[in-house]
Parts: structure tokens; C-alpha cells; sequence
């Protein structure tokens, strides 16, 4: 991994794959890192896909930042890497979190997006349940760890039967949640609460956009990735069997067809 710093924050990050390939960056969920997309940047790369990956701020192997972490400061963190790396526009794709990252990217900054891909996420706005939920659990991250939290909800990360089917991919996962550092967690967890409803944003897209749900998802289902095909009707929507909340790492083969799909049809051609 690469280190840099950007915003007064030390970045590591990847930048995978021949250098004038056409740039895709992908933005990790919480509470996870880079390594979440290894199956697609794999993938991309011999396709001849430039793939860059960072760590967001507090997780991975990135600097940890105590407080409130707003989607706006992840997309303000991801505009000055591509600063850095040289990279004007690219196509931003997000799982989760990382999906809203991605659309906080877009709204603001729309002329840097030449696609844009969302993985199992949602742009509503947090309802006040949500907020006090998000607030609780940084509180529970931070007086607890994040080992109790992990082994909860990693049926919900991944679907169920995962958990026992794919124990590599289950103990990736559990790795990555209690490997992530409870200030960078719990900051991410009050920043996000406070994120802006992004329906608008989405409605507004010009650029091709790539929707892809795991069939089994708990936390973001189907029915949500179809009312933002709604918002977004010339988007590609694709439902991955099989798979929960992380169809990436559930299903990678599936995930990456529908990937290198819309990217040589939709976006490569653009230029």
C-alpha cells in the first residue's frame, strides 16, 4: 500500500492496474478496509482497469480521527487522493457506506464522476430511530470494542448460510470488523447519521449508473435497490443469489460479470 497524506491525514491506499487504464475507485463500507474489494480489483486490473482503493480515514491502516467523521469528510479525503495521484474523473463505486460516500462524491463534485456503482445502500436520509441507534452503538464501540459487535452481526453482513458455506470469506469479514479501531468506527457511525438525503442527487445522475443488491440482503434488501431504480430508470439493477449485504466477497464471480459488464458497455466507450 501506498501512504499520503490528504486534508491533514495520513491515507493508505492501493492504485492497482496499468496507469492509463480508464480509473475506477472503490470505496470500502464500515467497519471495513481496502481488502474488501481484492476480489474485484483482481478482476479490473487484468481487464486492464486502473482500480485505486483506499482506507478511509479511521479504518485500516489509515490515521485514526476521533469525533464526528461526515460523509462529506471521506468524499473531501477521496478528492484530494485523486489530487495527488493525478486523476481528474473516474468511475466511484461503494458498497454500503461506501455507496453513500459515493453519491455524497457525486453531489458534489459531478463533473470528477464518469460512473457510478452502489452496492447494497441506501440514499435516505438516517431517521431519528436511526440516529439513536448510531449514536448508541459508537458509545457500545467505544467502551467495548469492536469484537462483541462483529460476532452479532456478521450473519447479517454476509447471509446466514455464508457464515458456514464460505468460512474464508466469513472469517475475512470478522477480521476486518475487529481489526477496525472503535474512535475511527464510532466517528464514521456519528458522521453518517447526519448524512443528507441523496434521492435528488441520484434522480439527477447523468452519468451510467450500476445498482447491485445481494438478493439476501438484511440491511439494505432488494426492495431498496428497486426504489432507487426508480429514481435512476436507465440504471443497470442487478440481484445477486446467494448472497447478503456484501455480494463482492459472497459471490465475487457474479458480482464481477455485472461489473466488467457495465463498465465495457456503459462507461469504457465513453472515454
Amino acid at each position: 500500500m501506498i501512504k499520503t497524506a490528504v486534508n491533514g491525514v495520513s491515507i493508505r491506499y492501493d492504485d492497482q492496474g496499468p496507469a492509463d487504464g480508464t480509473p475506477v475507485v472503490l470505496v470500502h463500507g464500515h467497519p471495513f478496509d481496502h481488502t474488501l474489494w481484492a476480489p474485484q480489483t483482481a478482476a479490473l486490473t487484468a481487464a486492464g482497469y486502473r482500480v485505486v482503493t483506499p482506507d478511509l480515514r479511521g479504518y485500516g491502516s489509515s490515521e485514526v480521527v476521533p469525533g464526528i467523521c461526515l460523509l462529506s469528510d471521506f468524499a473531501d479525503d477521496i478528492a484530494a487522493l485523486l489530487d495527488t495521484i493525478g486523476l481528474e474523473d473516474v468511475v466511484i463505486g461503494g458498497v454500503s457506506m461506501g455507496g453513500q460516500i459515493a453519491m455524497e462524491f457525486l453531489r458534489t463534485r459531478p463533473e470528477r464522476v464518469r460512473g457510478l456503482v452502489l452496492s447494497d445502500t441506501s440514499p435516505v436520509a438516517e431517521t431519528e430511530e436511526g440516529k439513536a441507534f448510531r449514536a448508541a452503538l459508537a458509545d457500545r464501540l467505544l467502551s467495548e470494542g469492536t469484537g462483541g459487535y462483529a460476532d452479532e452481526v456478521i450473519g447479517r453482513m454476509i447471509a446466514p448460510y455464508n457464515v458456514t458455506a464460505l468460512p474464508d470469506v466469513a472469517g475475512h469479514v470478522l477480521a476486518m470488523m475487529r481489526g477496525t479501531d472503535p474512535e475511527g468506527a464510532a466517528a464514521a457511525l456519528r458522521g453518517r447519521a447526519l448524512r443528507p438525503d441523496y434521492r435528488d442527487t441520484l434522480a439527477a445522475a447523468s452519468v451510467p449508473v450500476l445498482l447491485v443488491v445481494g438478493a439476501d440482503d438484511d440491511y439494505t434488501p432488494v426492495s431498496d435497490a428497486k426504489a432507487m431504480h426508480g429514481l435512476v430508470p436507465s440504471a443497470d439493477l442487478v440481484v445477486i443469489e446467494r448472497a447478503g449485504h456484501l455480494p463482492g466477497v459472497e459471490q465475487p464471480t457474479a458480482f464481477n460479470e455485472a461489473l466488467l459488464r457495465f463498465l465495457d458497455t456503459r462507461v469504457r466507450h465513453r472515454g
